[in-house]
């Protein structure tokens, strides 16, 4: 299975077009920030087109984006966020949002919030043979949740969840200048950075092995 996965698209929908119709990917998954605080209608255009090159998607809301596109994605059955979808041998689970900060964007919720809905979606896969987390938030304390000035800004939940159970993936996004990939025990957690950017991941299952082919950069046609 060849898994594409995109984080903070912020609106840059024709970028995102392009990077899913040149992938051509088994599932896609949109891991948050799909909007800059955009409206229902236009999270829902954007999605349909996504799902003319792949309709295998699975989606959660980022911090940018509306508490309402959950509700949104829910209805289109999408939604990864405190839900569990098994595609094949494979379980999929997440969390939408970011924890409360001193920005104060659209979309934030309680370290405690975040718990209850990861733990929600894993107990609807907890026995597939492998287990993917997608949530918008980094863990805490890796290299993939570091802002510019050096601060760890990551989910402490994500963080207590992944040591609690080690799932084998974690897929996440948010802080942008810190795009990389870092390990916990056995999960390997990848930070896709900003689809904006031209930036995302490939997560490739082969039977028992997982190989994540680098972090990509996608130019542009104009």
């Amino acid at each position: 299975m060849k898994i594409l996965a995109l984080t903070d698209i912020h609106s840059a929908y024709q970028k995102a077009n392009e990077i899913i119709s040149k992938e051509s990917p088994d599932v896609l998954i949109i891991g948050g920030d799909l909007t800059n605080v955009g409206t229902m209608k236009e999270a829902e255009d954007a999605l349909k087109s996504f799902q003319k090159f792949n309709p295998r998607l699975l989606c959660l809301a980022g911090n940018m984006d509306l508490p309402q596109h959950d509700d949104l994605y829910d209805r289109l059955g999408i939604s990864l966020n405190a839900c569990g979808v098994i595609l094949e041998h494979i379980g999929f689970f997440g969390v939408s949002s970011a924890p409360i900060s001193p920005l104060h964007t659209p979309y934030e919720i309680t370290e405690k919030e975040i718990s209850v809905r990861i733990h929600k979606g894993y107990k609807q896969v907890q026995h597939t043979a492998k287990k993917i987390l997608v949530s918008h938030a980094p863990p805490y304390g890796t290299k993939v949740d570091i802002i510019h000035s050096g601060i760890h800004v990551g989910s402490t939940a994500v963080r207590e969840f992944i040591e609690e159970h080690n799932p084998d993936v974690v897929i996440c996004g948010h802080i942008h200048e810190s795009r990389g990939q870092d390990i916990i025990e056995n999960t390997r957690i990848v930070n896709c950075g900003t689809a904006k950017q031209g930036n995302y991941v490939i997560v490739e299952i082969l039977g028992e092995k997982i190989e994540i082919t680098n972090l990509q950069h996608f130019s542009y046609s104009l």
